[in-house]
């Protein structure tokens, strides 16, 4: 491979940044001496602040500029958080690579005072308590277990989040597990949610590497950075958000895993998880779903149908009609 500058297009925040170095040391490391920077660009979802996601409306908030500057040479890869990325890509450009998955699980987070944490678990949460997220997705899950919380809208960076719960204007918050770890602040973390309270969002904990498809150099050099599980699971999930036609704000779920079935236990699989959810938590349609890791796509698109006739449909209606 021959010396060549790349630029990495992403977001200016700490945990976007973060995601980019990962990207440039492992670049680094697999190619010494070549010339990597970070071109810094601020999205419409970095931009709109005082408006809850959900209400904007459309879908890549935080990824259009960044794509903009790959189809204007002024970046060579993007690197996003997966559960901001479409399923569509504009022509030209393609999700060439998924790096390996961190915890893919949401996290509590109470605020803390000379005891600790001042509530030490979910189950552990008070009645009408004040809890902080931007997600439908985590509000739908989690009206359904306790329809007396009050779910209110928490916007901004990782900080800004943590600073609105330190100053008390929340009981607690609920964060991406993934990004509070990527910034080591795991300490801060109440409580891991299982799937059962609060099923995660599509790619979430996964890195994404969007590229230009014609440009050979850069797809060869990012290619070994591709976590072949992850990419699998993630195609997989994406296959089932593409067919619920969802974006990233609408109250869906999936989370798959590589496992192994079979009557010896010999035999690869994919198994899927995936839910569609009210608004209000009062109905919630799940289901599971498993094949063959070739068939990834194939999975996700039937356990998007199996939920559509059994009940998302009217509920996605709802959501995109409100």
């Amino acid at each position: 491979m021959k010396k060549k500058k790349i630029t990495i297009g992403t977001r200016g925040s700490k945990l976007a940044l973060w995601q980019a170095e990962f990207v440039r040391s492992e670049l680094e490391r697999l190619n010494p001496g070549i010339e990597i920077e970070l071109n810094k660009i601020k999205t419409t979802g970095d931009m709109i602040l005082d408006v809850p996601l959900a209400q904007v409306g459309g879908k890549g908030l935080f990824v259009k500029e960044i794509e903009e500057a790959l189809l204007q040479n002024r970046a060579d890869i993007a690197v996003h958080s997966m559960k901001d990325v479409p399923t569509e890509f504009p022509e030209g450009l393609h999700l060439a690579v998924i790096c390996e998955r961190e915890d893919p699980r949401d996290a509590l987070i109470s605020s803390i005072d000379d005891a600790g944490f001042r509530i030490k678990d979910f189950q552990s949460i008070p009645t009408g308590a004040r809890i902080g997220t931007s997600s439908l997705r985590r509000a739908s899950q989690l009206l359904s277990i306790r329809p007396d919380l009050r779910i209110e809208q928490l916007r901004g960076n990782l900080d800004t989040r943590l600073r609105k719960l330190d100053e008390g204007l929340f009981d607690a918050i609920i964060l991406a597990a993934a990004g509070v770890k990527r910034l080591g602040l795991a300490r801060r973390i109440t409580h891991v949610l299982p799937f059962e309270i609060s099923l995660s969002a599509i790619g979430q904990g996964a890195v994404g590497i969007e590229c230009r498809i014609d440009d050979e150099f850069i797809n060869e050099a990012i290619a070994p950075l591709n976590h072949r599980d992850t990419a699998i699971c993630v195609r997989t999930e994406r296959a089932f958000l593409r067919r619920l036609e969802g974006g990233c704000q609408v109250p869906i779920a999936a989370h798959a895993i590589v496992g192994m079935k079979g009557a010896e236990g010999d035999q690869p699989a994919v198994i899927l998880q995936g839910l569609v959810g009210s608004v209000s938590g009062d109905r919630i349609v799940k289901g599971q779903m498993e094949g063959r890791p070739e068939d990834s796509e194939k999975i996700g698109i039937a356990l998007a149908e199996d939920l559509l006739g059994r009940g998302a449909k009217e509920i996605l209606d709802e959501v995109y009609a409100g």
